[in-house]
């Protein structure tokens, strides 16, 4: 008896392997995740605040300092105004009621 109780107490020869090498992963994942966070941080520093075109437009001739610039979307606006409308009103040929014939 005292044989099988000694066999059962003892650790097997893989216990206790994978804790530093599982640290040494751990720990070397973190190093680069904080190598890569620097690296984003120093990226987004040089995007700039807005990607809208800058307001200052030279004009090539002096004629172009006095014309008038459309108002931004006046294009569509006009576009919209000349477009066919999409639901017409009803005619006045027909009647109104769909059962009603004449």
């Amino acid at each position: 008896m005292n044989l099988l109780a000694e066999a059962s107490n003892q650790l097997p020869e893989d216990v206790g392997k994978a804790g530093p090498i599982g640290l040494l992963l751990i720990v070397l994942l973190l190093i680069v995740t904080a190598f890569l966070v620097k690296s984003m941080g120093r990226h987004l520093k040089r995007v700039p605040a807005s990607f809208d075109p800058p307001e200052v437009v030279v004009p090539d001739d002096a004629s172009e300092l006095f014309e008038e610039k459309p108002q931004p979307g006046q294009d569509l606006l006009d576009t919209l105004r000349r477009a066919p409308l999409a639901i017409e009103p009803p005619r006045d040929d027909r009647p109104a009621d769909p059962d009603v014939r004449g």
